[in-house]
């Protein structure tokens, strides 16, 4: 049977961040910071979402560039959803990683599903904005969910093998409330994963080719119990 695999989209295959950046610079000039505060990030709706509501990541001064206020990160995020299409101007983080993902998914015959929390903006659909941005990248024929609430529901409603996101609390989601494995796409190097989630039966990565590495070690694994057990079937169907 093949894989049934999810994946992530802004900060796991599409660079968000470099997008808002350079909008944050157009808005408030090139001496700015788009993190609110030194290791913080910005690079999914749901990021961006945690500083626009009360109670939420303050600015602090940094060495450096100026860091955006929250008010300035409100902006930001009203001039970026007003754009036309803005969904489709995003690069990827890693260049080709998309594609590769095409071609060993088709390769394998795996069945993938992107997941996404952006919001609307001008221009097309969320979900088309996000088939063509896909599709630009060379994943052909690309299905994408746009959603809100847990992964791991997700996860579980479509019997899902696996899930690449690059956020742990939705690692921990497809942990808790789906059988799929959690696979944490962690750029920070995985020296610096961060201990809540260390020893859990989460498969941490530093890369998406890293990702399709171990779905590719899923696979064969698989291979080899389906062989086995067809093995053992056929000599119990000869046993008198």
């Amino acid at each position: 049977m093949s894989l049934r695999i999810a994946c992530d989209l802004d900060g796991t295959v599409a660079d968000m961040d470099a997008a808002l950046h350079r909008e944050a610079q157009r808005l408030f000039g090139p001496d700015v910071a788009l993190r609110a505060f030194p290791g913080d990030r910005l690079e999914s709706a749901e990021d961006v979402e945690g500083h626009m509501v009360p109670g939420g990541p303050k600015a602090i001064p940094i060495s450096g560039p100026r860091a955006l206020t929250p008010k300035e990160i409100r902006r930001l995020w009203e001039h970026v959803t007003g754009m036309e299409n803005f969904w489709t101007s995003l690069g990827e983080v890693e260049p080709g990683a998309v594609a590769q993902l095409s071609t060993v998914a088709r390769a394998l015959r795996w069945e993938v599903i992107f997941l996404t929390q952006r919001p609307p903006s001008a221009g097309d659909t969320t979900q088309v904005q996000s088939q063509r941005w896909l599709q630009t990248h060379g994943f052909d024929m690309p299905s994408v969910m746009v959603m809100r609430g847990s992964r791991g529901k997700v996860a579980e409603a479509f019997m899902l093998d696996a899930l690449i996101d690059d956020r742990t609390e939705n690692c921990l989601d497809v942990l808790s409330d789906s059988k799929a494995k959690p696979i944490l796409v962690w750029r920070p190097g995985l020296t610096r994963i961060p201990p809540a989630i260390a020893g859990l039966p989460i498969e941490a990565v530093s890369s998406m080719a890293d990702a399709l590495a171990y779905l590719q070690g899923m696979t064969a694994e698989r291979e080899r119990g389906q062989t086995l057990v067809g093995r053992l079937k056929k000599a119990l169907g000869r046993t008198p």
